[in-house]
């Protein structure tokens, strides 16, 4: 028997909610039955999932409220999990749009005039997707809904941290017979990842490095995809010609908003030496005026800590940087109250590169700030670093901050702007470095990920072919 799981509430420090993994049989069981299933959701045809998917939106919106109480619950924020459930659902029309033009077969003559190619996409079986506790819902379903589309069947396991919001989305898939049938999610922690892995014929991945790096090796044993969107230590440039009034209010989003706790926060920031000092008063400003979301979730912009161990994470990397000389502008500790861990932002200088601060990820709301003399020294210290999701840079003009942008080694970088593939999914991306592996999951390669393109080679006369064995 598996062990249940004790859920911390981040808001005050009890754990109040149980979970309890289902056994290895159990989970192959379940496994197998989504696969058998997956057969005639693919026959169902694109505009038949198009359909149920649509059901499911309408079946979430009649039970927003509990979606909402959950997300809150597991996460201790509500703005950040309104902003949610409006993506997913957003999400859910924008891939019923783009789906049939990307799916659609095609038909064309080769180089040889008498044969021609048939393409068809034929989605993998059973897609699993291993979410994270940041942001729950957002991040279990990205990679759900092109996948449901294109075909497959698909069973989640989200964090076991923030996991209460899974049994309104297990409602609303309820609701929609066709979709219950190949859709569904499942509780537990790093070992149920593990077995899910071994049943599944594809695996999306969200998280840490080193998990990353486990999921990846036991997908490589078995011989199946792997989708993985890890760390990010991601770095904006501000070069000396920069809006000092637009860059640091999009900086000071970017770093904090949901707590930091996002991969696509800023967590290092370069700005040219001659305008060092008043970027840092700007930002410092900015960043006393944003207030804790406590006592009262309406009280401020700033959620706890969601996971207790990130908690000790923020504090190792404060402390660690405090004893190497970083002088602290505002914010610069986690503390205790109602029994959640908060983080008010904070803004440090007289950092450096030996810092933990600079070259881990911290996941707070922790703004490091370095100088630097030319735009050269800035691209060495933004790529100096394991990891490549994304980056930002400041300039006057747009020519002059492209100039600089694409010698950094990330896969999405905003000019002028800060955090943008939280909002914009268009742009097709692959992150660099340590930062994950595999296909881009934004953009039209997003859902072309989850299938495999099969080719038909029709001749299409009677004659011999030129190549043929003569008699």
């Amino acid at each position: 028997m598996t062990k249940p799981i004790d859920v911390r509430n981040p808001r005050t420090g009890k754990y109040d909610y149980v979970i309890i993994p289902p056994p290895p049989k159990l989970l192959a069981q379940l496994c197998n039955r989504l696969r058998r299933a997956q057969k005639g959701w693919q026959q169902l045809g694109l505009e038949g999932r198009i359909t149920a998917l649509q059901q499911w939106k309408q079946a979430i919106i009649a039970g927003r409220d509990k979606l909402t109480e959950a997300l809150v619950a597991d996460t201790g924020r509500l703005s950040i999990s309104v902003l949610e459930i409006d993506s997913f659902l957003s999400n859910i029309d924008k891939w019923c749009k783009l789906a049939p033009k990307l799916l659609e077969e095609t038909e064309k003559q080769t180089a040889v005039p008498f044969i021609k190619l048939q393409q068809k996409a034929v989605p993998y079986p059973l897609v699993g997707v291993i979410s994270p506790w940041n942001l729950p819902l957002l991040l279990s379903t990205m990679d759900v809904i092109p996948a449901l589309l294109a075909g497959c069947a698909v069973v989640v396991k989200p964090s076991e941290i923030a996991p209460r919001f899974m049994t309104p989305l297990l409602t609303a898939i309820n609701a929609v017979p066709p979709l219950r049938e190949i859709f569904t999610f499942v509780e537990g922690a790093g070992q149920t990842g593990a077995n899910l892995i071994e049943n599944v014929d594809l695996v999306c991945f969200t998280g840490s490095v080193a998990t990353g790096r486990k999921v990846a090796e036991a997908a490589a044993k078995r011989f199946i995809p792997a989708f993985l969107e890890l760390g990010g230590k991601d770095a904006a440039i501000v070069l000396e010609s920069a809006d000092l009034e637009l860059a640091t209010s999009a900086v000071l989003w970017s770093s904090v908003v949901n707590s930091g706790q996002s991969c696509l926060s800023i967590e290092r920031i370069y700005v040219a030496e001659s305008i060092f000092k008043p970027f840092v008063e700007r930002l410092v400003t900015k960043a006393q005026g944003l207030e804790l979301a406590y006592p009262k979730l309406e009280s401020g912009e700033i959620g706890p800590i969601i996971a207790e161990r990130q908690a000790a994470i923020i504090s190792e990397h404060l402390l660690d940087a405090i004893e190497k000389g970083a002088v602290v502008h505002c914010g610069g500790k986690v503390e205790d109250s109602g029994g959640g861990w908060w983080c008010r932002p904070t803004v440090l200088t007289q950092v450096n590169h030996t810092m933990k601060v600079m070259t881990e990820e911290t996941f707070g709301p922790i703004m490091p700030i370095m100088a630097f003399s030319t735009p050269a020294e800035a691209i060495n210290l933004a790529n100096d670093t394991i990891y490549g999701l994304s980056a930002a840079v400041f300039a006057a003009e747009e020519a002059e901050a492209l100039a600089v942008a694409q010698y950094i080694d990330a896969g999405a970088i905003c000019i002028n702007d800060a955090g943008l593939t939280a909002l914009i999914y268009e742009g097709e991306k692959n992150s660099f470095k340590y930062s994950g592996l595999g296909g881009s999951r934004m953009g039209a390669a997003a859902l072309m990920r989850f299938v495999r393109k099969k080719a038909f080679l029709v001749k299409t006369n009677s004659a011999p072919d030129p190549w043929w064995f003569d008699g």
